[in-house]
């Protein structure tokens, strides 16, 4: 047995060595003195501080406090002399079991620790690239965080969905040119909160040499993003008015963003992308029109006759030819969600870095053998007929008849060129 006072000592010893993993309180000395049965303590950052999450386990409930390391100490002493009359501490050093008697005497089991210490970082909440609490110039100047750094609680999806954006293009990082600067599109960039996040992580965080260019048919909108591109002092950041289809001003271009592009503009930026030789191609489309008037197929009848479904089906349908295409022309594919489906259905975004997927006659079989059962004639691949390898048009093709009224309607699409969505 063991006064009180070792247990104080005990607990004061833990949180100065920073060595606890896990407490968890229970057994309730008075069941009329408090309205919770169980305490569980577990150390968490907050704003790159060290805290102490306490949850209190009601019966249909748990509620949670954070607490300083010194206001941690005293509720934990209080959880033990007042409340409860039985704890388990587990520690970097050792798991200690306490049983309280109703006299007050002290009884410390110690055994081997049965826990690893954690990374507290999976404690908190998710770790951004852009952190909720440090101010960011171009947020700020957008309206999503305030000047202290906190992100609006409106604007919080859109900062979930800018930082979702700078994950992916992480991930594409070793896949563009190194020791020169980099050379950046973003078609249709809209109110360009991505193309601004973009240039802030690549340039200001990553300290990379690069400019990005704009695109969007908008003029208010790129009169406004040029405004705030001088006042963040972004000076390799350029907006202008243009369409897809009619931009030529660059010869040689490392990464293009296409964001909610409507239609077949979507196909026109990812073109470019390709006869450029793009590195990386980071393309999220929207309002896939172009395949819905071309599919037939009897035996999908039950699917194609419910008009909501045929809609979704050739949103995919088209997205998974798009993404077959960049494969055969030397790409490596991937299509990702962008963003949770709750916030938009417009959430797949197209992944393509330089690199050869796979043997080409086989992936020109599989593509055709699609797209022919789908009756399908994509504009993506007659934009792009020249860039196709010539061994792998020669394997199987079948030829698709196009009516007249389509044809009209995919060259009418392809001239919408950069002009963003209100998805975006």
């Amino acid at each position: 047995m063991y006064p009180v006072d070792s247990l104080r000592k005990l607990i004061q010893d833990i949180f100065e060595q920073n060595s606890l993993i896990t407490a968890t309180w229970s057994q309730l000395r008075r069941r009329d003195n408090v309205s919770y049965t169980k305490v569980q303590v577990k150390p968490v950052t907050l704003k790159n501080q060290l805290h102490y999450q306490f949850a209190f386990h009601y019966n249909n409930k748990v509620l949670h406090e954070n607490l300083t390391p010194a206001e941690a100490i005293e509720r934990m002493t209080l959880l033990c002399e007042e409340t409860f009359r039985q704890g388990l501490l587990c520690t970097t050093e050792a798991d200690y079991q306490i049983l309280i008697s109703k006299k007050y005497k002290v009884s410390i089991l110690t055994k081997s620790p049965s826990k690893t210490a954690v990374d507290l970082s999976h404690n908190r909440k998710k770790q951004y690239v852009l952190e909720d609490g440090v101010p960011v110039s171009f947020l700020v100047e957008l309206g999503i965080m305030n000047e202290e750094g906190r992100v609006l609680a409106r604007k919080y999806d859109k900062f979930r969905q800018i930082n979702r954006f700078l994950e992916m293009v992480q991930d594409v990082i070793p896949h563009l040119p190194e020791g020169r600067p980099l050379t950046i599109v973003d078609f249709g960039c809209g109110k360009s909160y991505l193309t601004f996040a973009l240039y802030h992580y690549l340039s200001v965080q990553q300290r990379r040499s690069l400019k990005i260019i704009g695109l969007d048919l908008k003029a208010d909108v790129i009169e406004h993003c040029n405004d705030l591109a001088n006042r963040l002092h972004y000076g390799d950041l350029k907006f202008l008015v243009g369409d897809i289809a009619d931009y030529d001003e660059l010869n040689e271009v490392d990464m293009v963003v296409t964001l909610h592009a409507c239609d077949t503009a979507t196909d026109a930026a990812l073109e470019k992308a390709v006869r450029w030789g793009a590195s990386v191609i980071l393309s999220v489309p929207c309002c896939q029109h172009e395949l819905f008037d071309q599919i037939e197929s009897p035996v999908m009848n039950p699917l194609l006759s419910h008009g909501i479904l045929k809609e979704r089906f050739s949103a995919l349908a088209t997205d998974a030819i798009r993404a077959k295409l960049l494969d055969l022309m030397g790409y490596k594919t991937q299509l990702l969600e962008f963003i949770d489906m709750e916030h938009t259905p417009k959430n797949i975004l197209i992944r393509a870095v330089r690199g050869q997927a796979g043997p080409m006659t086989d992936m020109w079989r599989e593509y055709t053998e699609f797209r022919d059962f789908l009756h399908a004639d994509p504009y993506l691949e007659r934009a792009c007929a020249d860039l196709l390898p010539d061994g792998a048009k020669s394997i199987g093709t079948t030829e698709t008849v196009v009516t007249e009224g389509n044809a009209e309607r995919s060259s009418e699409k392809s001239t919408t060129g950069a002009d963003s969505c209100d998805h975006c």
